[in-house]
């Protein structure tokens, strides 16, 4: 049966590689492939779990008879529901920061970069649209930035060849960004939330080689500028009557909502409660000083219209959904216990962690940085083992290289992040012209990157 498993989640990751081909929506074949692997897994669980679990399913049949339906409930209460919590941490994070910023945005809170952007020179709008990008992922939510920029660049931009290159940029210093904190990008949190590392470790290790990397692209990109940008004529987006907000008021909004994302890893520290705890509080408070700051609209007939259209939410909620399937997908197989098996081989062989870093920021540019990271997280954090070695243990450097290969290995490609394939679909940028334009460019960056992390991993 471990072989059907591993046979489902191949094809799976073969499918979502080849999306752009086949058509085939990422998000509806890992989650149909999640649960099918599971499906299977209980066909054969009493195998399973008396090699994985044995002395917790004997506490349980102490008080339940030995039948087929007390190991199925055994592996829904004990084994299966891990996972589902585990999911269920990150998608209410996801979902609040989603929440938190759509609140931000609907009050105008970052009109502020329209204005910023309207420079006629093209190579000092490359540095000041990278600069936001990168901050404003690296406090809020990685995919819900990308679709905040490209929905302001978009109609701003005469020509298609600056378009696709300002906006690839968006891509490339949004996953940046968002690989710098823990709470900017799905791969990051994920790695805090199954405690494998730090908010302020993390940071440090991967301040400095991400920063580094995004300065070297950019700087191989500016000069294939032209002198001169030519801007389109647009008009403000209409908002409804929520345009009454002062900028006082929205400022207080802004400081609300990233402060408080700011504080949730403390929160998280001081309370040791879930993270998506926090990102419910913070979603809590911004809704409470939106209604003090639009009561006078509270009571009236007017609406306030969204500006992220409904496809570009869509696109948030698949983003979700398929992280639920990646999860389900290798949880099911780290439960056959291949993936340590794996793991022991692995470690046999005396690899290098950068050695695997660059082997998985290969993959990830093929299945995907959220597919790669998750796969590796189940190969390489095996809980049971007694001792592990420090570079795999919390906050050790391998965490650290593998989010950095994942994101700038996931970037090679325009679909190896979901914001890449949300740009292809935007834009219509082929994966021709990204090869050629933009790839060159993040190797580059990709080197540079996992040399400076080698070179400072001897300072922390």
């Amino acid at each position: 049966m471990t072989l059907f498993i591993l046979a489902i989640l191949l094809i799976a990751l073969l499918l979502i590689a080849t999306e752009p081909i086949n058509k085939m929506n990422k998000a509806a074949v890992a989650i149909f492939a999640g649960v099918t692997c599971w499906l299977l897994y209980i066909s054969d669980g009493s195998f399973y779990i008396i090699d994985r679990h044995p002395f917790s399913f004997l506490s349980f049949l102490s008080s339940h008879a030995i039948t087929a339906t007390s190991v199925k409930e055994f592996i829904a209460r004990f084994v299966f529901f891990d996972y589902l919590v585990q999911c269920a941490n990150i998608v209410l994070f996801l979902l609040a920061t989603m929440s938190i910023v759509e609140v931000l945005n609907n009050n105008g809170c970052f009109d502020f970069i329209t204005e910023w952007l309207r420079t006629r020179r093209p190579k000092k709008l490359l540095w000041v649209l990278a600069s936001l990008t990168f901050v404003l992922s690296a406090n809020l939510d990685n995919l819900a930035t990308v679709v905040l920029l490209l929905t302001i660049v978009h109609p701003l931009l005469q020509t298609d060849k600056l378009r696709k290159i300002y906006c690839s940029v968006i891509i490339l210093a949004a996953n940046c960004g968002g690989a710098m904190t823990v709470i900017g990008d799905i791969t990051s949190l994920t790695l805090w939330s199954q405690k494998l590392v730090t908010p302020t470790e993390y940071f440090y290790h991967l301040a400095i080689p991400v920063v580094a990397a995004l300065v070297t692209i950019l700087f191989l990109l500016h000069h294939t500028l032209p002198s001169r940008i030519e801007f389109a004529q647009t008009h403000p987006p209409y908002r409804g009557d929520d345009t009454l907000l002062t900028r006082p008021q929205r400022l207080l909004l802004l400081f609300v909502g990233i402060g408080g994302l700011w504080f949730i890893p403390t929160f998280h520290r001081i309370t040791l409660l879930p993270s998506s705890l926090g990102a419910l509080c913070v979603l809590a408070l911004i809704w409470i000083v939106n209604e003090l700051c639009n009561r006078s609209l509270l009571g009236s007939d007017t609406m306030v219209q969204k500006r992220l259209p409904q496809a570009l939410q869509y696109a948030n909620l698949q983003n979700i959904l398929y992280f639920v399937g990646i999860c389900l997908m290798f949880g099911a197989l780290t439960e056959t216990g291949l993936l340590a098996k794996l793991n022991r081989w692995i470690l046999e062989t005396g690899a290098d962690s950068y050695v695997i870093g660059i082997v998985m920021s290969g993959l990830s540019a093929i299945f995907g940085n959220i597919a790669t990271l998750i796969g590796g997280i189940d190969i390489f954090h095996v809980s049971e083992r007694l001792t592990v070695p420090a570079e795999f243990a919390c906050d050790g450097q391998f965490w650290y290289v593998l989010s950095f290969a994942t994101t700038f290995g996931g970037s090679l490609l325009i679909g190896g992040t979901v914001s890449g394939i949300l740009l292809m679909r935007m834009e219509g940028i082929s994966a021709a012209w990204y090869i050629r334009h933009i790839t060159p460019k993040v190797l580059a960056g990709l080197a540079v990157g996992m040399l400076l992390m080698w070179g400072t991993s001897f300072l922390f």
